[in-house]
């Protein structure tokens, strides 16, 4: 039962820490909704994160197939979850590239852009959840022997999650710079989905490494920024 409790515990904050990229791309995405159902779409989006979690770790023989080569690319067996991660990768990729030259391009030639659909922002939400889902069940699974443990630990990571994504959306919402930070950091991890589905894998160490050291800077730059006037910032930049 010892056992059971500390492979719980350290496993609830591997899923919360594998869950903080999938808050942040909630949270950019269901900035495109209106206001009042901005809240509903973050919600709906990790609840809708946990049931698939859940599902799969139900389904853990069929995860287990899903490493089975189904065919050969330059000598390298891919896989079904290959499939899902490079999939997954290059959406990311692509929207977040997208929402990029969106937020700079649209502002600076004044194009008004039009609220997203609520179906439509749900949609992308859990086609992502899917590629996120898989590989942390895939480290739950590599982790813990109990099914129960697995599944407590879901819940729990998405619990915290639920709290923690109405602070960090709203912390994005109100500084544009930390939009476009949060938009590369998931062009990294796209990247590294990407790689991981073609065998090369990047430790996320790495990955959260530069993440973490990146916000650092950008909350030094935020705190120049609040104590200095625009002019003052311009002469300092001169």
């Amino acid at each position: 039962m010892t056992e059971a409790l500390i492979a719980l515990a350290t496993l609830t904050l591997l899923e919360i820490i594998l869950g903080v990229d999938n808050v942040i791309f909630i949270s950019i995405l269901s900035g495109k909704l209106p206001k009042d159902q901005q809240k509903r779409a973050r919600r709906i989006g990790l609840i809708a994160a946990m049931v698939m979690r859940l599902l799969l770790l139900s389904a853990i023989v069929w995860i287990a197939r899903l490493t089975t080569p189904l065919f050969e690319i330059m000598d390298r067996g891919i896989s079904g979850r290959d499939l899902i991660l490079i999939g997954g990768g290059l959406f990311l990729l692509a929207k977040a590239t997208y929402e990029i030259h969106d937020k700079l391009e649209g502002e600076a030639h004044g194009t008004t852009r039009t609220a997203a659909s609520f179906a439509s922002v749900i949609g992308q939400v859990m086609l992502l959840d899917l590629v996120f889902s898989l590989d942390s069940v895939i480290t739950a699974i590599g982790m813990a022997d109990d099914l129960w443990v697995m599944m407590v630990a879901v819940v729990l990571a998405v619990l915290v999650m639920l709290v923690a994504a109405e602070p960090i959306s709203a912390v994005v919402e109100k500084h544009p710079t930390l939009k476009i930070l949060a938009l590369s950091f998931l062009l990294l991890i796209g990247l590294s989905l990407l790689a991981e589905g073609f065998g090369q894998h990047i430790s996320k160490g790495y990955i959260y490494f530069a993440m973490g050291f990146s916000v650092m800077v950008e909350m030094i730059n935020l705190r120049v920024r609040r104590g200095a006037t625009p002019v003052e910032l311009h002469k300092k930049y001169e």
